[in-house]
């Protein structure tokens, strides 16, 4: 599923600055604070898809 890889990848990709961030980086805090709001959105992405496949599925007959 794309929208998990999506994911997976943001979260990687602010796997740095968390450990800046926990080292007193300010500037490193302030790209996580936006990383995770990218992530929370790319997660709803991910809900929206799965609830459409349960759909996709309910709907055979």
């Amino acid at each position: 599923m794309e929208a998990y890889e999506k994911l997976r990848k943001l979260v990687a990709e602010v796997e740095d600055d968390v450990k800046k961030t926990a080292g007193g980086n300010k500037a490193a805090g302030t790209r996580v604070r936006q990383a995770m709001q990218d992530i929370k959105n790319a997660a709803q992405e991910v809900r929206e898809k799965v609830l459409e496949l349960r759909g996709a599925g309910d709907a055979k007959p």
